[in-house]
């Protein structure tokens, strides 16, 4: 097996993987919530509307003010949906271990044993310089 098949039986793996499966359902969930899809569209149009109001030149502080909390209350109502916290957890999940695999290729790459790259250690503190790579 070359190197390409090996990373299609990985990608196989991944879309195995408990984590993965309850990202797609978590975010299939939010896609078939009609409620939080109007909300979303909601967030998206008020933003625009704000984005469209700073740049008049005969701008309206009180429209902003009050476009600023719409779409503060309606980000809100996104974040504290059900549904919405379950997705982000999920994706949480997904990201962290696409992340881990992600650092495991990169230090490989650079050299390191795939054996002992201790995933516990790498987080990322905010210096690039002094790391293996994020995902």
């Amino acid at each position: 097996m070359d190197i390409i098949e090996m990373t299609r039986e990985l990608g196989k793996a991944i879309q195995a993987d408990d984590r993965y499966i309850a990202y797609c359902l978590a975010k299939q969930a939010n896609d078939e919530d009609e409620q939080l899809q109007n909300l979303i569209n909601a967030f998206n149009l008020k933003r625009v509307e704000l984005q469209m109001e700073i740049s008049k030149p005969d701008k309206n502080d009180d429209t902003i003010q009050e476009l600023n909390n719409l779409i503060k209350d309606t980000y809100q109502k996104i974040m504290t949906n059900p549904k919405m916290m379950i997705y982000n957890n999920t994706k949480s999940a997904m990201d962290e271990l696409m992340s881990q695999i992600n650092n495991i290729i990169t230090m490989s790459a650079n050299g390191v044993n795939p054996d002992e790259i201790n995933l516990e250690s790498l987080s990322c503190v905010g210096d690039c310089s002094s790391c293996g790579g994020c995902g």
